[in-house]
């Protein structure tokens, strides 16, 4: 009598996985499985080894969802290519949907979904909106409404002379008209902020209502974790 196999012999076992396909290809060729030589390589105990070779299938975890995601359709409405709005900052798209669609997070909670979502995370990162979805959402401030404020913080600049500065650059913009104004400093106390906040007040000929800025130490007396500034 002629037996004919279909045997894979050419097999690697890459993790725990595996084992169980591994087995039978022992089996089918009757060799002894050395279980402490793969608990070894593997790095873990022979006795997962052994229960994994046995056909243990672990429990697939569910991916926790975010109560944010209800909101994806939205956020991706607004940092979408046919968005007449440019949000600048994580904070100032938080506070809009907080202000106009009822999300109920803390901005520390918000960013993180940001961050973890490539196609926004991209948007503020690497400057890239994303395809445009049915029914966008416009953003619109009124004249006088609204600024947006943000400060980079210890940027390294080395001078014509070789030597190294740390520099600080604020940015105050105009969310109606997108008017900004800049201001670099050796210093980051917060009278120098108020100093160039004042000037360009002056400059832009007025003040506005509602001053949007993220969560900066600079702008604080006390530390807190939700900032607005209104004026």
């Amino acid at each position: 009598m002629y037996l004919s196999l279909n045997v894979d012999i050419d097999f690697k076992v890459n993790s725990l996985s595996d084992l169980t396909k591994f087995k039978q290809i022992m089996e089918h060729m009757k060799m002894k499985i050395n279980k402490s030589k793969i608990a070894e390589e593997l790095g873990v105990d022979r006795r997962t080894v052994d229960k994994y070779l046995n056909g243990f299938i672990p429990k697939r975890t569910r991916k926790k969802s975010s109560k944010i995601d209800e909101y994806y359709e939205v956020i991706a409405a607004l940092l979408s290519e046919d968005s007449k709005q440019v949000f600048y900052y994580r904070r100032v798209l938080w506070q809009y949907l907080k202000d106009n669609h009822g999300l109920e997070c803390g901005a520390s909670t918000f960013r993180a979904y940001i961050a973890r979502t490539p196609e926004f995370n991209a948007y503020f990162t690497e400057d890239k909106r994303i395809a445009s979805p049915k029914g966008t959402v416009r953003f619109e401030t009124p004249p006088g409404k609204q600024a947006q404020l943000d400060w980079k913080e210890n940027i390294l600049y080395e001078t014509k002379d070789g030597e190294q500065v740390e520099i600080n650059v604020a940015a105050l913009i105009l969310s109606t008209s997108r008017i900004r104004t800049f201001h670099m400093s050796i210093s980051k106390s917060q009278s120098t902020l108020f100093s160039f906040l004042t000037e360009a007040f002056e400059a832009f000929g007025g003040v506005p209502a509602e001053l949007l800025t993220d969560n900066m130490r600079t702008v604080m007396d006390e530390a807190r974790t939700e900032l607005v500034c209104q004026h």
